[in-house]
């Protein structure tokens, strides 16, 4: 243990190694780590995570997405290349709405677990469409039109 100066023990932050990747869909941006845990349960954040548990903004998956049909979007890219249960997964997400949320949270998946094996996990991913990247977004408003980003000023009649 390592101590400041005044002789208070501080607790040194163990090292674990995880694979970070950045996922994004419209406005929303979701950072993604996946951790290499071993049987003992590690400590990231203040949260304890264990194999297999998966967190998103410092909640449980389950209850950040509810429901099962949100359970089986998340889950797929672990399932199609048979990786379930075998990471710890913190998530970071900002943005946009809740299922734009979480096609950015499959996005970063995809692509952390793409770090892991690229030659064996990519073409599998890739086919799956989990690896393309939603670019759409909300078009920026123009200076002397009325209000929205299309909208025209009305012309008078007579």
């Amino acid at each position: 243990m390592a101590t400041k100066s005044n002789d208070t023990p501080v607790k040194k932050e163990e090292k674990v190694s995880y694979y970070e990747a950045v996922g994004r869909r419209r406005v929303a941006s979701a950072r993604v780590r996946l951790y290499v845990v071993a049987d003992a349960p590690v400590t990231v954040n203040g949260v304890s995570v264990e194999r297999g548990a998966m967190f998103v903004n410092n909640r449980s998956v389950e209850k950040y997405f509810p429901g099962e049909i949100f359970k089986k979007l998340y889950l797929e890219p672990f399932r199609t290349t048979n990786t379930v249960g075998r990471f710890a997964v913190t998530i970071t997400v900002k943005g946009g709405g809740l299922h734009g949320q979480l096609e950015a949270t499959i996005h970063g998946i995809s692509r952390a677990l793409e770090k892991v094996d690229k030659e064996k996990f990519r073409p599998i991913l890739k086919k799956r469409g989990f690896m393309k990247r939603d670019p759409r977004a909300k078009q920026r408003r123009k200076a002397g039109y009325a209000g929205k980003s299309r909208a025209r000023k009305q012309s008078p009649k007579r």
